[in-house]
């Protein structure tokens, strides 16, 4: 498996094939660089990215979405990765678009310098809302 900072251009065109006008969880799996580079000497990666994510979370918010929740990871329970996540985070966007005209803006490009500086790479999931039954039935 291969964890990455950016995304394709097929992975973009998959997500926009969702779901149009309903809402999407983005499941952020983040791992960090021990430390931070490119201007950011001295701090952990994850202090780096702590930088751009109150910037992100106030940028998001006025958008219209909204950070549901993230915490550290402790252990993995089932399966095995070679990636090692350090941190989860859930965070809403009103749909598929908004998510990609937030991702995209100049503000993001902006403030995105610090993520990259602290960053080594994620998975990026996009999950829309639907039931344990209606899994089930499927």
């Amino acid at each position: 498996m291969k964890i990455a900072q950016t995304p394709k251009p097929e992975q973009i065109k998959e997500l926009m094939n969702g779901p149009e006008d309903t809402p999407v969880v983005m499941v952020n799996l983040l791992s960090f660089k021990q430390e931070a580079d490119g201007g950011n000497e001295g701090m952990t990666g994850r202090e780096s990215y702590s930088l751009y994510a109150g910037h992100m979370k106030k940028f998001v918010e006025s958008k219209g979405g909204r950070f549901i929740w993230s915490g550290r990871v402790d252990s993995m329970v089932i399966g095995e990765s070679d990636a090692d996540f350090q941190v989860v985070a859930l965070v809403e966007y009103p749909s598929r678009k908004a998510f990609l005209e937030i991702a995209s803006s100049p503000h993001v490009a902006e403030i995105g310098q610090d993520r990259a500086k602290g960053l080594s790479g994620q998975w990026l999931i996009a999950t829309t809302e639907s039931s344990i039954q209606t899994l089930a039935t499927k």
